[in-house]
């Protein structure tokens, strides 16, 4: 199963950075407008966010009209195997911030002061390689959206391009939790 998953990982990851910049601009800024006209958006006083990188779905416009609407913007950091933590993102100076992980992602400084505990009008953007239309999900093989996802209590949404949305993931294992939506650029994708 582990290998079907890397085969598949790498394929994707291949097709997503074929696409074309200005063909990819297009279809996440349509994503983005799907993301801000769901009432889950609507409701959150929270989301929480990854911060996109190479050729993930866009995530900046949703962090900035999150902010123009008076949204906590909160993105995660790594706090261990399997472990994120989430801390309060504000404005451009905060995203300017930002450390380079091991793994090289951009991520906020632990600080207690700015840390976030997700509850009930808290939503999440999930990133993924693909979704499927019951919200499963192929990730990059850590866990940490896995892990997180089984305490969480608000509402997840995935976001992915259409031409990563399948019928079915083939390779989904007990410990891969789903999210309750996906939105690419023709829509959103669940109950």
């Amino acid at each position: 199963m582990a290998s079907a998953k890397e085969e598949l990982r790498g394929r994707l990851l291949r097709q997503r950075g074929a696409l074309a910049p200005r063909e990819r601009s297009a279809i996440d800024d349509a994503i983005a407008r799907h993301v801000l006209s769901l009432p889950e958006f609507h409701d959150a006083r929270v989301v929480l966010c990854y911060l996109s990188m190479d050729s993930e779905v866009e995530t900046r416009d949703v962090i900035e009209a999150s902010w123009r609407v008076g949204k906590v913007v909160a993105l995660p950091r790594v706090m261990g195997a399997h472990s994120m933590r989430w801390y309060r993102v504000d404005g451009p100076d905060g995203l300017a911030a930002l450390e380079r992980s091991p793994f090289g992602v951009l991520e906020p400084v632990a600080d207690s002061a700015r840390e976030v505990a997700p509850d009930a009008v808290t939503l999440v953007l999930v990133p993924g390689l693909a979704f499927d239309r019951v919200g499963q999900r192929l990730g990059y093989g850590g866990g940490f959206y896995d892990v997180f996802l089984a305490d969480f209590v608000g509402p997840s949404i995935g976001l992915c391009r259409s031409a990563a949305l399948v019928e079915t993931l083939p390779c989904t294992e007990p410990h891969d939790l789903p999210v309750q939506k996906v939105v690419t650029e023709r829509g959103v994708v669940g109950a």
